[in-house]
């Protein structure tokens, strides 16, 4: 599958459009790693547990993403974006979407 923030692919023309395709996850803080970023917090520097949450995040709403657009039988998706929006105290949902597309050699 390829996925590319662009509208076009080099090299490629899009024969096949299937629209709008998503992946999304929603995950929440764990108290005893909020303690710890709060003092982590106090002193500066990277909160790894978090950036370790984000990135696992990330790959989780990627594969749905990538299940969307395969099951529309798409084989690339064009336009990626990523959103994080705070649902409520110390939950988070991250947000990948673009448009699944078919694709060919020029």
């Amino acid at each position: 599958m390829i996925l590319l923030t662009t509208d076009q692919i080099p090299g490629k023309r899009i024969i096949k459009v299937f629209g709008l395709v998503r992946g999304n996850t929603i995950r929440a803080r764990h108290i005893g790693k909020d303690l710890l970023a709060g003092l982590k917090n106090i002193v500066g520097g990277e909160i790894s547990d978090y950036t370790k949450m984000m990135a696992e995040s990330r790959e989780q709403a990627l594969d749905r993403l990538i299940e969307d657009a395969e099951a529309v039988g798409a084989n690339a998706v064009v336009g990626v974006r990523f959103a994080t929006t705070s649902m409520m105290q110390g939950a988070a949902e991250f947000l990948v979407y673009g448009t699944a597309v078919t694709v060919e050699e020029e």
